[in-house]
This record gives structure tokens, sequence and C-alpha cells, in this order.
């Protein structure tokens, strides 16, 4: 069904900012509003709102629950515009994603008028998670926890990359896992999420700055690949769930027969790391602090060399970011960022470390930030988990 308070909230923010109206067309934007994800513009004024849809009019209709005049049938955003604002309106939109042939489009069609990127606002809206959102990314957790569940009964040594992440993949879609996930960004290219084994977990792709895997091809270079999994090898799982919209994200460190002392002793650390940063965490905080407090943690844990480094010398400039309709998104918990946490916010930390002997482990949870702490949502086994033979 459609959230019509959320809608109001929206609008005191065109009020606020002397909007004469938004223009929204993003999925997980319009699903947030309105309760569907059918191809639509979403048009709000300061007191009123019409959802166009495009393509799909019954599904969109049993989804939100609206009739006319909130529900039209509406292919062209112009016509839209143009019976509810004056030439020269100011309209609030999500520039970050909007196509230019599109935005040339809507600029004639206001003539004198401006189009004004709204998408920082509605993301920080979203940061703030409602209790039928938080039961979402529950039901997400329990189903990453079933991929979990999957891979120790099922992957072992002889097996490639490619077959253990599938069968992983295959116990989230048993558990409700929608088989998609979503992250802001126009040209995304990922598969189903990162999987990796041995030398490859040194090799990380440009198109994620973590823990990556190779892929199959350059055409999707990242996830899982044909590598033959050998006894002694380490491989890591960052696949992410989706349920009912809402993302769980957890990455786990696998051995197989046999777990590496460096890596047991690598992987302790970042789980003390990730309780104290757990135990750390208020309403009030920085994002920037909890980097911060990360990489002291990290040194007092005696990891703090190798933790979120990587083998091009680099280090990661973030240890976490929030997590709702989409798998990343604000806050991040990243380098000198002065946004301040409050309770409600879904966030991941996402701790790796590497060493110079080519040692790779990684820890991440999802976390839900409460009024006095954080509560850890992701529900497997949080140590590095040795399979058998």
């Amino acid at each position: 069904m459609h959230h019509p308070r959320r809608i109001e909230k929206l609008q005191q923010t065109l009020r606020e900012r002397s909007l004469d109206g938004a223009l929204l067309f993003h999925s997980r934007d319009v699903l947030y509003y309105t309760g569907t994800a059918q191809p639509a513009w979403l048009v709000v004024t300061p007191d009123d709102y019409v959802l166009g849809i495009r393509s799909g009019m019954d599904f969109a209709a049993r989804d939100t629950g609206l009739a006319e005049p909130y529900l039209v049938a509406q292919r062209d955003p112009l016509t839209l515009l143009k019976q509810r604002f004056a030439p020269g309106a100011r309209l609030g939109s999500e520039l970050d994603l909007m196509p230019v042939a599109t935005w040339r489009r809507l600029r004639s069609a206001l003539a004198d008028g401006e189009l004004v990127d709204l998408s920082p606002a509605i993301l920080q809206q979203r940061m703030v998670k409602e209790p039928a959102e938080l039961d979402a990314v529950r039901r997400a957790c329990v189903a990453i926890d079933a991929g979990h569940l999957a891979a120790v009964a099922g992957v072992r040594a002889g097996m490639t990359e490619l077959e253990g992440s599938a069968a992983i993949e295959h116990g989230h879609r048993l558990a409700g896992h929608e088989g998609a996930y979503f992250l802001r960004d126009t040209d995304f290219c990922m598969g189903r999420g990162p999987f990796a084994s041995g030398e490859n977990l040194g090799e990380i792709s440009g198109v994620v700055f973590t823990i990556s895997g190779v892929g199959l091809s350059p055409a999707v270079p990242a996830g899982a690949s044909r590598r033959v999994m050998q006894r002694g090898d380490l491989f890591v799982v960052d696949i992410p769930t989706c349920v009912d919209g809402y993302h769980a994200d957890q990455s786990r460190t696998y051995a197989l027969g046999t777990a590496p002392a460096r890596a047991l002793e690598l992987h302790a650390g970042l789980v003390e790391v990730a309780d104290r940063l757990r135990a750390a965490m208020r309403p009030g905080w920085s994002a920037g602090q909890l980097y911060d407090s990360a990489l002291e943690y990290a040194g007092q844990a005696g990891i703090g060399g190798e933790f979120l480094a990587f083998p091009n010398g680099k280090r990661a400039h973030f240890a976490g970011h929030g997590v709702g309709l989409e798998v990343n998104e604000p806050p991040f918990l990243s380098r000198g960022s002065k946004l301040e946490l409050r309770a409600g916010m879904v966030l991941t930390s996402e701790l790796h470390a590497w060493a110079d002997d080519g040692t790779m482990v990684k820890l991440e949870d999802t976390v839900l930030l409460g009024p006095a702490g954080a509560e850890l949502l992701t529900l497997s086994p949080r140590e590095l988990t040795v399979l058998g033979d």
C-alpha cells in the first residue's frame, strides 16, 4: 500500500526548500513512497500528489490501493507537469540518476524553471527505518543465514567457486530472497554478489572497493569464477539478500579442510574490532567517529597494519554503510564524515584484513542502531568456519 505519511514528510521538505514540486522516477524511491515498483512518475506538490504509471497499471493499483485521481496511466511526464505546474516552476528530482536526454526534455518544458537535485533529501528521509521496514530487514537476515547454512552443508574442496556460490544462492532463494539487489548506480555490474577463494581473494575488481572475486568473464568482472577450490583454501562470501524490497548484508570467511593460523589470528582481530565498534555505537556519533574508532580498535587488537588494507597499498576509506531499499545507502561510515547517526538506522560494520603473505579475511554484519546502542541483526556464526572434506 502507499505511504501517505512518507509523502507528507516529502511535502514538508518541498515547502522548506521553496520548491513547487517533485518528480520522482527511481524504482526504489517510488516504492518507498507508494508501495509499487512498477515503472512510474511520482509527481508531488506541497499539498497533493499523483502517480503516473508508465506500464503495469493493474499491478500498480493492486500494490498501492490508489485510484483516480491519485493513480493515472501516463507514459509521458511532460503531460503530468503541464497539468500541475506553470512555466518557471522549480522542481526537485533524482538528478544523480536522471538521463541527460530526460533532463533536457524536462528543462525545456519548464521554460525558465529549474530542476534541483532532491536525492540527498530523499535518502536522508529513508535513513531512519520504520517498524515494517525493520521487519523486512530481519526477514532478509534470515534468508542470508540460509545461505550460510547451505555453505556449511554443501561447499567442499574440489568444487568451483561458481558451484559454491550457486549452492549459497540456492539457499537464499529457498528462504525468500527475491534474487536481485539494488545499488544507487546507473551502470553497476556485479551478478549475485562477491565470492572469492585462494589467490582470487587478492584480486580486487574496480567495480567495488572491497573483496570482489574476478567473475566468469570481463563482461561481469566480479563474483564467483570457475576456479577449483582446494583443501586449505580460504574463501569469502559477501552475497546480499533482498526480501520484500529490503536488504541484508553479511560477509563470512570460510576455510576448506583446515584454517591457516594467520587467518585465524587476523579473523579473531576482526571479531574483536566489530564487537567493540558495535558496543560503542550511539545516536549522536558522527559516521566519521565510527571509522576512526574502528582504526583505533584495530591497532589495539594488533591488526592495525592489516586492517582495511588492500594488496595495492590502499586502505578502505569506510568501515560500513547503511542498508535498506538499497544494499549500500547512506550513511557511509567513512573517513571524515560529519553525518550524525540516529536511532532507527540500519548499518553494517564491513571489516577486512589483508596480510603481506596474501592472507585475506572479512567479517561483515548488519546491525540496528537503537537509542542506547546497536543490535546485531545478522544471525550466522561469526567465527571463521572450517568446512570438512
